[in-house]
């Protein structure tokens, strides 16, 4: 089922899908932030059944996701499994559905250490990034050495 692809849903779709999915209780992404020469990569664990969506990315990055998900990308709706590795380019808004638990790792160059500095730097309201979320409410606080 990986070759399925369907039409492009447009960023208003996506935002409309979003503003419902934020009604509904929110799931842990599970996080984790990596650092090195310049490179930035930002994981988030998704469990099967979760209905998400993205940040828009202010630079062109790229995406290593492993598992089943089907996602809203710029080529149109596809289906994932198992592993792939996506170029993305800036100004894309994703959604998807994982039909099992799934990794997903954004992969973008920086030189910045601060990942709340990075956030900002790389996608357009990092506000609404959950990791933000989270450190608003004290949750977590993400400052790396």
């Amino acid at each position: 089922m990986d070759d399925l692809v369907l039409e492009t849903p447009t960023r208003e779709a996506i935002e409309r899908l979003e503003a419902e999915v934020l009604k509904l209780p929110q799931v842990d992404l599970r996080t984790t932030h990596a650092l090195a020469g310049g490179v930035y990569a930002r994981t988030i664990f998704i469990p099967a059944g979760t209905v998400l969506t993205g940040a828009v990315h202010k630079k062109d990055h790229i995406n290593i996701l492993q598992g089943d998900i089907t996602a809203w990308t710029e080529g149109g709706v596809r289906r994932f499994t198992g592993h792939h590795v996506l170029e993305s380019k800036a100004g894309a808004k994703r959604a998807g559905v994982a039909h099992a638990d799934t990794t997903w790792t954004t992969v973008c160059r920086t030189d910045l250490t601060d990942i709340e500095v990075i956030e900002a730097e790389l996608v357009e309201e990092p506000e609404r990034l959950q990791t933000s979320q989270q450190r608003i409410e004290g949750v977590w606080s993400w400052h790396l050495e």
